[in-house]
Formats: structure tokens, C-alpha cells, sequence
């Protein structure tokens, strides 16, 4: 099984523009998805809503992953976002991630902590913004 990880699931979702967000979603994220960020849940749609919201507001970003495990069907790690938005600001968020995968390599559901390291005050709930 090839196992995707958050890095590559990133860019395609919300750094590649030129990629249609259902067929980054695809590549990455199983039909039954379910996403918990901050303590809020989304289905899949939910999550689609989201990212279409950032591919809005993100100019350019990328993912810096400080360690990254493993397991069988399980995943974990600790990445750091960095964006500039199309206003100019600049925003970095370190998250916290905790993954299954379905059989087929893809991630089936995630539950992350995310702390905001730089950035405005209105740009806090930018993991879970719509």
C-alpha cells in the first residue's frame, strides 16, 4: 500500500491552484473522510468547504514536517504551515496531527490541534475557516 502523507496532501489541495480541489481530495482523502480541528468536526463536504475557502484566500504556502510516523494504518505528526494570503499577510501555524488511513493509502480520518505562531488575530481559525 502507498500511503499518502500530510505534506504531499497539502500542496495539492491548497498550494496547486491548477489542481481541481475534488481531484486533489481524491488523490488523498478516502470517500469517508472526517476531519477534528480544534475540536470540530466536518465531513467530508465540510472539509471541501473549508479548503475551497483557502484556495481563495492563500497565495502561496508551504509545509514543513518536523516528524512524521507510521504505524500500520495509523499516522501521526508535527508540521508547520506557512502562507501568505493574497491580502500580503503572512500567517504559520504549527499543527499537531493524529491519522488512520483507509486500505488503500489514503487518509480516512484526522484529528489535529493547531497553534498559531504567527499572524493576525482574525487569521486564528484559519484551520477550520470558511
Amino acid at each position: 500500500m502507498q500511503r499518502t502523507g500530510i505534506a504531499t496532501a497539502l500542496a495539492d489541495l491548497i498550494f496547486n491552484p491548477e489542481l481541481d480541489l475534488h481531484e486533489a481530495a481524491d488523490r488523498h482523502f478516502a470517500p469517508d473522510y472526517r476531519q477534528r480541528t480544534d475540536g470540530k468536526w466536518d465531513e467530508r463536504d465540510g472539509f471541501l468547504a473549508h479548503i475551497a475557502h483557502l484556495r481563495g484566500v492563500v497565495a502561496e504556502g508551504s509545509v514543513d514536517v518536523h516528524d512524521e510516523l507510521y504505524d500500520g494504518d495509523r499516522y501521526a505528526d508535527r508540521h508547520t504551515v506557512h502562507i501568505t494570503k493574497t491580502d500580503g499577510a503572512t500567517v504559520r501555524t504549527e499543527v499537531y496531527l493524529f491519522g488512520e488511513f483507509a486500505p488503500d493509502g489514503r487518509f480516512r480520518r484526522i484529528e489535529e490541534v493547531t497553534l498559531m505562531l504567527e499572524g493576525a488575530e482574525a487569521d486564528r481559525n484559519l484551520g477550520s475557516a470558511r
